[in-house]
C-alpha cells in the first residue's frame, strides 16, 4: 500500500512538467525559460558569479553562459568584474531585468488564475502549503 502511494505520487509530479510547460507558453518571445530561470535566481540569492548560478540551476556552465549571454544583452543583467578576482564577473539584476520579472510574475499569476478559476480558496491554499512543504523536504 505504502509503495502504490509512493508510486501515485511519483505520477503526479510528472503531470507537472506539462503544467511548468504551460506556463512557460506565458513568457514573453525574447524570455525563454531559461533566461526567466537566470533572472529568477538573481532575483532570489542575490548578485553572483556564473559557477554559482550554474550551480543554483543545476545545468552545465556552458548552457548557464549562454543564458547568462542571453539576458545580458537585452540589458537584463549587468556582467561587472569581482573585485575580490578581476578574471571573473559578478552577474547583477539591473532595473530593466527587475521590470521583466514583474511582467513575468503577473503573467504567470494570470495563467494560474485562468487555470484555477473554480477551486475554491481554501484548496489553494492547501496545495500551495503541501508544494511549500514538498519543496522544503527536498
Amino acid at each position: 500500500m505504502q509503495y502504490e502511494m509512493y508510486a501515485e505520487l511519483a505520477r503526479q509530479l510528472t503531470g507537472i512538467g506539462a503544467v511548468k510547460r504551460d506556463l512557460a507558453r506565458t513568457l514573453p518571445a525574447e524570455c525563454p525559460p531559461g533566461a526567466a530561470a537566470v533572472l529568477t535566481v538573481l532575483d532570489r540569492h542575490g548578485e553572483m558569479r556564473l559557477s554559482r548560478l550554474a550551480e543554483l540551476l543545476a545545468v552545465d556552465i556552458s548552457v548557464t553562459s549562454r543564458h547568462v549571454a542571453h539576458v545580458a544583452e537585452r540589458g537584463w543583467i549587468a556582467r561587472e568584474t569581482d573585485p575580490g578576482d578581476g578574471r571573473c564577473r559578478i552577474l547583477r539584476l539591473t532595473p530593466a531585468g527587475r521590470a521583466l520579472l514583474l511582467e513575468l510574475g503577473a503573467r504567470h499569476t494570470a495563467a494560474l488564475e485562468r487555470a484555477l478559476g473554480d477551486w475554491s480558496a481554501e484548496d489553494i491554499t492547501a496545495l500551495t502549503t503541501l508544494l511549500a512543504r514538498l519543496r522544503s523536504s527536498f
